[in-house]
């Protein structure tokens, strides 16, 4: 199958462009902190994603997906972050959160494919 049509890759990119966007919001003092930290980190979970599906091996690909899952444990922080400083408010969070939860759903049934494939072959 082609990473380009995984549900958890296609999810991962509309959060991705979410986030994003949210992030052009933010004030202009955080433009260059935050809000490159939180692009970043959003960028990061579908790059992985397809990155690990590139990859050769059961174990290279449970890295990836692993560093993915992480990003999207880095994105949800920077979120409430953004909303302890009231630069984004509880609707605006509780949209991405969401976002982020079907993520990890489906990023971790991914994970756990991979890793019940790691452990037939031993």
């Amino acid at each position: 199958m082609e990473y380009k049509d995984l549900e958890v890759w296609k999810k991962s990119r509309i959060l991705a462009k979410s986030i994003i966007e949210l992030a052009e919001l933010l004030p202009i003092k955080e433009n260059f902190a935050m809000g490159f930290q939180i692009r970043k980190s959003a960028i990061s979970i579908p790059s992985n994603i397809a990155e690990g599906c590139g990859r050769n091996t059961t174990k290279d690909t449970l890295q990836f997906l692993y560093i993915a899952r992480g990003s999207l444990y880095e994105v949800e922080t920077q979120l409430i972050l953004c909303f302890d400083f009231n630069y984004i408010n509880q609707l605006q969070l509780d949209e991405l959160i969401n976002q982020i939860t079907e993520c990890k759903k489906l990023l971790n049934g991914f994970i756990n494919y991979y890793t019940s494939k790691l452990i037939t072959k031993n």
